[in-house]
């Protein structure tokens, strides 16, 4: 089902939401300060606990970006409904197709819970099973997000492509609530056709 991205159907979760005529939907980040938070443009009305979630987006660097932005940008599902828990999976778009470092490049997508286990988290532990590579992404340029969601699994294609395989969500198999639109810092977002297929 394809979603309207309007003032209506949305509530800003710590961002800024621009609605755009051409139905696409610009957001960046505000009220908080620190990576892997719960910053995204949450969509109304729905209840996501398996399914298929797909959507354009568009990550830019705001002119006030730090220098290790990376213009992160993505979605969020089974959100509860304090915002205080979800499922979160975003690209690194600078971390892609312009990319030479190939340290860099080895973490173009990222998958996270919040809010517990994050990027920082991962990092710190030396765990590695929740990022890949992406080598079609790039800053200014549109990809296309697809997420495939069922009970502690998930499986994400960017731009037609499997870039990740999860498994084992850590909210457990049986979580459900809202799916977002996700940004972090110094990201300038933009989003379009969102479509949300529940398969339960």
């Amino acid at each position: 089902m394809k979603l309207q991205l309007t003032q209506d159907s949305t509530i800003p979760i710590h961002t800024a939401a621009e609605y755009l005529p051409d139905e696409t939907v610009r957001i960046h980040k505000i009220d908080k300060a620190l990576p892997d938070e719960n910053t995204y443009l949450k969509i109304r009305g729905i209840a996501f606990h398996n399914g298929v979630i797909e959507v354009d987006v568009c990550g830019r660097l705001l002119p006030d970006a730090p220098d290790y932005a990376r213009g992160f940008i993505g979605i969020v599902f089974r959100a509860n409904a304090s915002d205080s828990e979800f499922e979160s999976f975003y690209i690194r778009p600078t971390n892609g197709r312009d990319c030479d470092d190939p340290v860099r490049r080895a973490h173009g997508c990222q998958y996270f819970s919040y809010p517990g286990y994050t990027f920082s988290y991962f990092r710190e532990f030396g765990i590695t099973e929740y990022e890949g590579q992406v080598d079609s992404i790039a800053l200014n340029q549109w990809s296309h997000l697809r997420a495939e969601i069922k009970d502690d699994t998930g499986v994400f294609y960017v731009d037609g492509k499997k870039v990740l395989a999860v498994e084992g969500f850590k909210h457990g198999p049986d979580s459900r609530g809202s799916v977002g639109l996700y940004v972090d810092i110094g990201t300038n977002g933009f989003f379009k056709n969102l479509t949300v297929d529940c398969m339960d």
